[in-house]
């Protein structure tokens, strides 16, 4: 029934996309992108990787991916362990994350670019998600876990926005579509190994091993962040033939 659910919502989806969606480029936009010849997904991933601090911010992309992802695929085990927990009561806390994302995305992250800057937001997100993440073994009751859900929820609504407003900034008029989806496909690969090696983790060294090793990945993310990331000037539209 989830499934079933799932694939009638997404037809929804692409049908109002379909009807309401319109095009965000300019006309001149869309004729310089056409006269181009087209590139191959694997050139324009090497090319976004070698461009200065470019890399930086779809490594960082693909890092919180990596440690979600890991997070999302072990919790059910992890909370039937813990807790005794079912299907209901992991939907119910994911619904609860859920809600607390849709918030801050959908609300507070206009607010929060403007006062912090997406810099700022990032390393913020990188460090919330590492304590979420650490909170999570500790968590011995289901007030705790609610504390460290929301610690994570924000961690990444707030991280997630900002890298792809920080790629959006460094890419020209021409090529940020192009560069977005480079962006896109580093989390879509994310997604593959990370709950790979979280499982590997949680099978090889205990439960609590996913949550311990992604706090280190964004601790890390964390020192990096503050000594490489910097705000960038919007990237004028001639970037693109570089």
């Amino acid at each position: 029934t989830p499934a079933f659910v799932a694939a009638a919502l997404s037809a929804i989806a692409l049908v109002l996309t379909l009807a309401l969606l319109k095009e965000s480029l300019s006309p001149e936009v869309r004729a310089r992108l056409a006269a181009k010849p087209p590139k191959k997904r694997w050139t324009q991933f090497r090319e976004a990787l070698q461009r200065p601090n470019m890399g930086l911010l779809i490594a960082f992309t693909f890092l919180v991916t990596f440690v979600f992802s890991g997070m999302e695929t072990t919790f059910a085990m992890w909370s039937e362990r813990k807790f005794g927990w079912g299907p209901e009561q992991n939907g119910y806390l994911f619904a609860y994350a859920g809600l607390l994302s849709a918030g801050i995305q959908g609300g507070l992250i206009g607010r929060l670019a403007k006062k912090f800057g997406e810099r700022t937001l990032v390393i913020q997100g990188a460090g919330a998600l590492a304590l979420g993440m650490l909170l999570i073994p500790f968590s011995n009751s289901l007030p705790m876990l609610l504390i460290a859900m929301l610690v994570l929820a924000y961690g990444f609504s707030v991280m997630t926005p900002s890298l792809n407003s920080l790629v959006s900034l460094r890419a020209g008029a021409d090529e940020q579509g192009g560069i977005l989806g480079v962006n896109r496909s580093a989390s879509i690969l994310a997604r593959v190994v990370g709950p790979a090696w979280a499982g590997f983790l949680f099978s090889a060294f205990g439960k609590d091993w996913p949550y311990f090793a992604g706090a280190v990945v964004m601790v890390g993310v964390v020192f990096i962040g503050l000594r490489s990331l910097k705000t960038p000037g919007k990237a004028p539209a001639q970037d693109a033939n570089q």
